[in-house]
């Protein structure tokens, strides 16, 4: 079997995980996670990054910062993971879902507008598959109505738009490093912060509400419970782990764009025909081959394909179910305006395997699988 995910492996993994044991550290903020916030500063640019326990709980720590509040009204995609909606409904907000463009599968920043009211405290981004939202435009919308602008940059690290590390742009960011991402902590996070006066007070709400942060530092002489909060601190074995990939950072993206290249190289003559769509990279953004998917003409086809594959010992996925739709979505939501594309879209969607290291002849068995599939149907 060809599996849609295999968590990435360096090889330093182990010796790292030891260095902390030998270390008598291995709670939050260890030497490894230094070590990791202190690369993605330098790397992306960033003003402060915090390592957490995963990305949903950066979001959440983005909507403690941004103030939400009950009957508060938040923008962004339905399609998209439970977290980034879930994040501000722990809050009390009421989630204002928007279309997605059919191109990128990101939110319709033309759609955006005409959802602010007056209770609108702030716009949401997903970047899907690691390829940018129209960031100029939904920044100018952001700053034009005083909202915070918030990043779902889970599947983005590594990932730039005109040359910013996504996570960078908004008011806060947040990554993933769970074991389905390029690089991965096992279950992990991170929050990038990037406005300087909100650094002290993400530290507090990291640290379960007290200066711990600070007194560790040397700025105070004891630490104290100053504020709202819970503990987001991963533990510095995750940490470890994580370092290993983020040493080879450049060499696992390296890895992962030859092979996304390669499945989208192999697969227009199927596109050129009109089976299937590919993936659309706009011209400003460089994205980090997180994800390779393929639509189909519709769910039936989907289904059969997917059902195909797996017969043929390829696991392929759909991707998320839109949020509006969902028992849940229906309580704490609502869909601004048509849904034109989220549902139709996301019903064609087929993600294929794709991680650090796949083997060419596995992208290669894989592609001809799908010809296999699209050349009996048409007979």
């Amino acid at each position: 079997m060809i599996n849609f995910n295999e968590p990435p492996y360096t090889g330093k993994e182990i010796e790292y995980i030891g260095e902390t044991i030998k270390n008598k550290k291995i709670c939050g903020d260890g030497i490894f996670s230094k070590k990791c916030s202190k690369w993605m500063e330098e790397e992306f640019k960033a003003t402060r990054v915090l390592l957490t326990t995963s990305c949903t709980h950066a979001l959440e720590m983005s909507a403690i910062l941004a103030e939400i509040k009950p009957n508060d009204e938040v923008i962004m995609p339905s399609f998209t993971f439970v977290s980034t909606a879930n994040a501000f409904v722990l809050r009390g907000a009421k989630i204002i879902f928007v279309d997605i463009r059919p191109d990128t599968m990101n939110i319709d920043e033309t759609k955006i507008e005409s959802a602010i009211s007056s209770r609108t405290k702030a716009i949401v981004v997903v970047h899907y598959a690691g390829i940018a939202c129209e960031m100029d435009t939904i920044k100018r919308i952001a700053q034009k109505h005083a909202l915070f602008l918030i990043e779902d940059a889970a599947q983005g690290v590594m990932s730039t738009y005109k040359g910013q590390a996504l996570g960078t742009i908004g008011d806060f960011g947040s990554y993933s490093f769970h074991e389905t991402k390029n690089y991965s902590m096992g279950e992990g996070g991170a929050i990038i912060i990037n406005q300087p006066s909100y650094v002290e007070r993400a530290e507090i709400i990291r640290e379960k509400g007290t200066n711990r942060s600070k007194f560790f530092r040397g700025e105070i002489a004891k630490y104290t419970w100053v504020d709202q909060g819970s503990s987001y601190l991963p533990s510095d074995i995750n940490a470890a782990y994580l370092w290993a990939q983020l040493e080879m950072a450049e060499i696992i993206k390296k890895n992962r764009m030859d092979s996304w290249n390669r499945y989208h190289e192999n697969l227009e003559a199927l596109e050129v025909r009109g089976f299937i769509r590919r993936p659309v990279v706009p011209k400003e953004c460089q994205h980090n081959a997180h994800i390779y998917y393929i639509k189909t003409t519709d769910i039936e086809e989907r289904s059969k394909l997917i059902e195909y594959l797996r017969k043929h010992n390829i696991l392929a996925v759909f991707h998320y179910i839109p949020l509006h739709s969902s028992e849940a979505g229906l309580m704490y939501s609502r869909f601004n305006g048509e849904d034109e594309y989220t549902t139709r879209e996301s019903e064609k969607l087929v993600r294929l395997p794709m991680y650090y290291g796949i083997k060419k002849e596995d992208i290669e068995y894989i592609v001809s699988c799908i010809y296999d599939f699209y050349l009996h149907k048409v007979r």
